[in-house]
């Protein structure tokens, strides 16, 4: 399988603090360059649990033979449950890339691309049972406007959903195609293809439960760091980053900041850079995908 280089490799690493003898988390194995480099870092006594539901991902970690490795098959929103089965109830360190892998952008019959026509699914996991093209053709137009103003940041999504509700009664709307021939319209002339991006972000979103599973996961993440462990997040989406931020500041990642009975505010975490880590000039130049990306990095007080 081939996958390109990850995002900010060296500073995702570097936000780790890793000890050699630790044991780490990469929540989003993804195409192994993240953790294959962490590897690199930890003696024959560290330990790293690799994350990933996706069968290519799978393949991917056949070839790594450290033997304090693991890869675990699952959603990281069982994190706890998982870590839990293999013995482990503290960690050092969890890193976690919430982008998508171009790997799996770039495989038409994913239907994660608005490159190709290919039927609407967009599951991370091919066991899951919802798929974009349910979303597409059984959601209300209430629904609809709200995943497209929320998740995909559509300044016309009232309009895109009805668009969408007006189509489907005729015929089920069943392919890329034939989902970027109904919102074509729609499109602001000249960035048609950013448009289409962002609906297929927000059915993305959707279908994989992305938002409630980053907050499940730093949630436990909290709980199973020891303290001055370090989580290390890198989100693509103005949302993500939103919640990533709230999280680290105030451990929820949404509402306002707790205080105990003295006022005192109860933060479980500290984050250790102030802004969010962008990639260098050089790093864009040679990856488009590296521009919309923020890393952020806390440390468990």
């Amino acid at each position: 399988m081939e996958y390109h280089r990850p995002v900010m490799l060296d500073e995702c690493v570097e936000g780790l603090a890793i000890k050699p003898d630790g044991i780490y988390v990469d929540v989003t194995f993804g195409g192994g360059g993240h953790s294959r480099e962490i590897l690199k870092h930890l003696s024959d006594k560290g330990r790293l649990l690799s994350f990933d539901q996706d069968e290519d991902a799978w393949e991917n970690a056949a070839s790594i033979s450290h033997p304090g490795f693991q890869m675990v098959k699952s959603n990281f929103r069982h994190l706890k449950r998982y870590l839990k089965l293999y013995g482990v109830d503290r960690v050092d360190g969890i890193l976690a890339d919430l982008g998508i892998s171009s790997h799996q952008i770039d495989e038409p019959e994913r239907g994660f691309s608005t490159r190709f026509d290919a039927e609407l699914d967009m599951r991370m996991d091919q066991q899951g049972t919802l798929t974009a093209r349910d979303v597409v053709n059984t959601y209300s137009e209430a629904e609809l406007h709200k995943i497209f103003g929320i998740y995909g940041e559509l300044r016309n999504a009232r309009s895109a959903a009805g668009a969408i509700v007006a189509n489907r009664t005729l015929e089920p709307i069943e392919t890329v195609n034939e989902l970027k021939n109904v919102l074509q319209k729609l499109a602001p002339r000249g960035k048609e293809n950013r448009y289409y991006a962002q609906v297929f972000q927000a059915l993305r979103i959707e279908v994989n439960d992305e938002m409630g599973a980053l907050e499940d996961m730093m949630r436990q993440a909290q709980e199973i760091l020891s303290p001055e462990g370090r989580l290390v997040v890198m989100s693509y989406h103005s949302l993500e980053d939103r919640m990533v931020k709230n999280y680290m500041a105030k451990g929820k990642a949404f509402g306002e900041l707790e205080k105990d009975f003295y006022g005192n505010p109860v933060r479980p975490m500290k984050p250790v850079t102030r802004k969010p880590v962008l990639a260098s000039e050089k790093e864009l130049k040679e990856n488009s995908r590296a521009r919309s990306a923020k890393l952020r990095i806390a440390e468990k007080i």
